[in-house]
C-alpha cells in the first residue's frame, strides 16, 4: 500500500515538474535552453532533479511539444499547439483575458502566462484545459497597443520608474535617462510602451506628457481620460475646419426642407446644458388629434463623409460626461453653436413627425430635414413645476432667471397634452413587457474650485419621462421606418439581448434573503423583473437590487443585426435623437436620408466595424465617467475619516465587503483584515463572510455602522472598519 502511495507521489511531481517545464517554453516561446538552464531556472540543484528533467524534454519532445534545436537544446514547438490571435485584456486582479469565437465566455490568461502583454495587445493564445476550466496561454504578441499609461514619476539620477496603479497595468515601466528630458519626481505622467527587452522585469517606456500634480481634479481628471484613450483637445485641422461654417442658412437650403418656424417648439433639457440637440414642436389638429414633431440637429448637415471634422467624431464617437465637465464629440462652435437649438434661432434639424391620438395611436408618420425656430427653452425643473401645481406659471426657486413668470396658454396646453400622451406612451410599453430602472443618479453640487460641497441625488420625474417617451417614440419609429421595408437596407441598431440565465438564477437566490418572490419559470421574466423593482421602490436594498438586476442584463450595443431591444420591449430600435453627441446617431441620419432619396443600401461590413467602434467607445466613456465620479466621492470623503454612518453591504469578496453609505452613496471596502473577532470565510452562494467560530454573518444587503478609516484620493480607495 505505502508503495502504491510512493508511486502516486512520484507521478504528481513528475507531472507538476512537467508543466513546469512547459510554462517556461510558453513564456518565453523564442528562447532555446538546455537541461542546466531549466534547472536552474527551477532552482533545481541535485541530481536526481536534473535526470528528471533530462528524460522530461525527451518525452515532450517525441511528443512534438519541443523541438530539438541543436543537441541538447529545446525550444517550444509553437505548431503543436494551435493557436489565435486575440486581443488581450487586463482586469483589475493583474490576469487577462481574452474572447474568441469557439468560446462563449472570455477565458482567464493566468499572470504566469501573460509572457509581457500588456492591455490591448494583439496576441496569440493558445487554449489548455485546467481541471473543469479553460484558461488562455499568450505564445506570442502580434502587435503591441499604442494605449497610453497614466502614472506617478519616480525620478532617480540616471534613470525613473513610472509607478502605475491601474487596473489595466500589472507592471511599472522603467524609463531611460535621455527620455526623462524635464520632467519632474513626483508628476503624474502619461506614458507610452518601447520595449520589454528579454530577462528585463519591466517594459521601457517613453513619457509623452506631464498632468501636473497627483490629487488635483485637472490632473485626475485628465488622468482618466488618457487611461481610456479619451481625447479632449482637438487637433488644429478640426477647429480651422469647423471655424469655416456660417450660421446663415441660405434661401436655397430652406427650399429643400419643410418649415415648421411658426409652430410652436421648445426645448427641455437640464438647467446645466448648453448643447440643445432635441426639440418638439406641438400642434393641436383638432378632432382629439395632435401634429408633434421630434427635431434633431441636423449634425449631418456640417459634418460630411471624408472631412476632418468626421474622423474625428468617428474616432470619439461619442461626448464624454465627467463630474466637472463634458468632453464633446465635435468643437464647440458645433456643439454649443451652430447645431445646438437655441432659443429664438433658426436651425437646421432632421424630424420624425407624427399625428397622435389621445391613445396614443399614430395615425400618419413623416421623417425628413426641416427648419425650426425654438420658441422656449425651458429647465426640467421648470416644466415639473408647471406639471406639478397644473398652472401656466413658473415659480422663482425653480425659474432658470430665478424670478417668478407665466408662459402662454398655447405653451401651457402644450405640456399638459405632450405630458398626458408620454404617459400613455410609457404605460403600453410597460405592458409589452418594457423594464423601468428608475435608479437615483449621484451628483455634486462644487464650489468655485470644482470641489464637492455636498452630495444629491438626481431622479427621473414627468417632466424627464416627457422628453424620454418622444424620444423613444422616434428612435423606435426611424428604425421602423427602414426596418420593415421589403428591400433589405443595411441599418445601425441600438440592440439589446435577453438577460443571462444564470445571472437570474444569482438574483433570486440573492432577493429570496430579503423576502421578494422572483418566479424563473414564468415565461414573461420582463413581468417579473419588473414586480420585484416595483416591491424593492424604496426600500434600504433598492440600490442593491437594482444593481443586481442590471448585472443581469446584456449590453446595449449598436449593430447591423437587429434582434430587437429587450429592455425596452421594442422589435426594431436605434439612435436617432443625439448626434451632438454620439456617431451612430450622425450614421443613422445620413443612412435614413440616403434611403429617403431612394439610394441603394450601404456596405453592410463597414457599417457593422463602425457599430462595434461605436459600442467599444460608448464603454470605455462610462467608464471614465464612472472613474471620475468615484474620484469626486473621495475628494468629498477626504476630511471625514474618524466619522461615523450607517451603511448597507454592497458587494462581498474574499478580501472583504464593499459598503456603500446610505446617505451620500460613496462606496468603500472593510478589508477581512478589519473585522475582528473571528475568522471570516468567504461563502460566494450566500453572497456573505462568515465567522468560523461565531458564525457571524455580513451578507450583501446587510445594514451596518462603519467609521470611515482611511482615504486615498491619488489611487481613488476608501477604506472603513466596522463598529459593534
Amino acid at each position: 500500500m505505502t508503495e502504491v502511495i510512493f508511486m502516486s507521489n512520484k507521478k504528481k511531481n513528475l507531472k507538476r515538474l512537467e508543466s513546469q517545464i512547459l510554462s517556461l517554453f510558453r513564456n518565453s516561446v523564442s528562447s532555446v535552453l538546455n537541461y542546466k538552464q531549466i534547472a536552474s531556472k527551477l532552482d533545481i540543484r541535485d541530481t536526481k532533479g536534473r535526470n528528471d528533467i533530462i528524460r522530461l524534454l525527451h518525452q515532450l519532445h517525441n511528443k512534438k511539444q519541443l523541438i530539438v534545436k541543436q543537441r541538447g537544446q529545446y525550444q517550444y514547438n509553437k505548431i503543436s499547439v494551435p493557436t489565435q490571435r486575440a486581443k488581450l485584456t487586463i482586469i483589475p486582479s493583474g490576469k487577462g483575458v481574452v474572447k474568441i469565437e469557439s468560446h462563449e465566455d472570455e477565458i482567464i490568461v493566468p499572470k504566469k502566462f501573460l509572457n509581457k502583454s500588456l492591455d490591448g495587445d494583439l496576441v496569440e493564445v493558445s487554449i489548455h484545459k485546467d481541471g473543469k476550466f479553460f484558461e488562455a496561454h499568450v505564445d506570442s504578441i502580434v502587435e503591441r497597443s499604442t494605449k497610453e499609461y497614466v502614472g506617478v514619476l519616480d525620478r532617480q539620477k540616471d534613470f525613473g520608474f513610472v509607478v502605475c496603479k491601474g487596473s489595466k497595468i500589472y507592471t511599472d515601466f522603467f524609463i531611460e535617462k535621455e527620455d526623462l528630458k524635464d520632467f519632474k519626481d513626483g508628476e503624474k505622467v502619461v506614458v507610452v510602451f518601447k520595449s520589454w527587452k528579454e530577462r528585463k522585469e519591466a517594459p521601457h517606456a517613453t513619457i509623452v506628457k506631464s498632468l501636473g500634480l497627483p490629487g488635483e481634479l485637472d490632473t485626475e481628471l485628465h488622468g482618466i481620460l488618457h487611461e481610456y484613450g479619451l481625447p479632449y483637445e482637438f487637433p488644429s485641422a478640426v477647429l480651422e475646419e469647423a471655424a469655416f461654417f456660417s450660421d446663415q442658412i441660405s434661401s436655397q437650403e430652406l427650399k429643400n426642407r419643410k418649415d415648421f418656424r411658426k409652430t410652436l417648439t421648445f426645448t427641455i433639457d437640464p438647467k446645466t446644458a448648453k448643447d440643445f440637440d432635441d426639440a418638439i414642436s406641438f400642434k393641436d389638429l383638432g378632432n382629439n388629434r395632435y401634429e408633434i414633431g421630434i427635431h434633431i440637429a441636423d449634425v449631418s448637415h456640417y459634418v460630411e463623409p471624408k472631412t476632418e471634422l468626421d474622423r474625428e467624431a468617428y474616432e470619439r464617437a461619442t461626448s464624454v460626461y465627467l463630474v466637472d465637465r463634458v468632453v464633446p464629440m465635435l468643437p464647440e462652435v458645433l456643439s454649443n453653436g451652430l447645431c445646438s437649438l437655441r432659443p429664438q434661432e433658426e436651425k437646421l434639424t432632421f424630424s420624425a413627425v407624427f399625428v397622435l391620438d389621445d391613445s396614443g395611436k399614430i395615425h400618419d408618420e413623416w421623417y425628413g430635414r426641416t427648419v425650426i425656430f425654438s420658441d422656449y427653452r425651458f429647465a426640467y425643473d421648470e416644466v415639473q413645476n408647471i406639471i406639478d401645481q397644473d398652472k401656466a406659471e413658473v415659480e422663482a426657486q425653480y425659474s432658470l432667471t430665478g424670478k417668478k413668470y407665466a408662459v402662454p396658454n398655447e405653451v401651457f396646453g402644450a405640456i399638459k397634452n405632450l405630458n398626458k400622451l408620454a404617459k400613455t406612451l410609457r404605460s403600453d410599453r410597460m405592458k409589452k413587457g418594457a423594464i423601468s430602472f428608475d435608479r437615483v443618479e449621484v451628483s455634486f453640487l462644487l464650489d468655485e474650485e470644482n470641489k464637492p460641497e455636498s452630495v444629491y441625488f438626481k431622479s427621473s420625474k414627468d417632466a424627464h419621462k416627457l422628453i424620454e417617451e418622444f424620444m423613444l417614440l422616434a428612435n423606435r419609429k426611424v428604425a421602423s421606418f427602414i426596418g420593415k421595408r421589403a428591400k433589405k437596407h443595411a441599418f445601425v441598431y441600438r440592440i439589446h439581448d435577453e438577460p443571462n440565465e444564470e445571472k437570474l438564477v444569482n438574483l433570486k437566490q440573492t432577493v429570496r434573503s430579503f423576502g421578494y418572490s422572483f418566479n424563473l419559470s414564468e415565461k414573461n421574466i420582463n413581468k417579473e423583473i419588473n414586480g420585484l423593482l416595483l416591491a424593492c421602490n424604496g426600500t434600504k436594498e433598492q440600490n442593491l437590487i437594482d444593481t443586481l438586476t442590471l448585472r443581469c442584463m446584456s449590453k446595449a450595443v449598436y449593430t447591423t443585426q437587429n434582434i430587437g431591444h429587450y429592455g425596452l420591449a421594442f422589435s426594431h430600435y436605434t439612435h436617432f435623437t443625439s448626434p451632438i453627441r454620439r456617431y451612430p446617431d450622425v450614421m443613422v441620419h445620413r443612412l435614413l436620408q440616403k434611403y429617403l432619396d431612394g439610394e441603394s443600401s450601404v456596405s453592410e461590413s463597414t457599417l457593422e466595424e463602425a457599430c462595434e467602434h461605436s459600442s467599444q467607445r460608448e464603454q470605455l466613456a462610462t467608464k471614465a465617467e464612472r472613474d471620475s465620479i468615484k474620484h469626486m466621492q473621495m475628494v468629498f470623503m477626504e476630511d471625514k475619516v474618524g466619522m461615523e454612518y450607517d451603511a448597507v453591504i454592497s458587494g462581498v469578496t474574499d478580501r472583504g465587503i464593499y459598503v456603500e453609505i446610505i446617505e451620500n452613496k460613496c462606496e468603500g471596502m472593510i478589508r477581512i483584515m478589519d473585522i475582528k473577532g473571528d475568522y471570516f470565510r468567504f461563502d460566494m452562494d450566500k453572497h456573505a463572510l462568515v465567522g468560523e467560530r461565531t458564525k457571524k454573518t455580513y451578507q450583501l444587503g446587510d445594514e451596518l455602522r462603519i467609521k470611515v478609516k482611511k482615504v486615498n484620493v491619488i489611487k481613488r480607495f476608501l477604506d472603513f472598519v466596522p463598529l459593534n
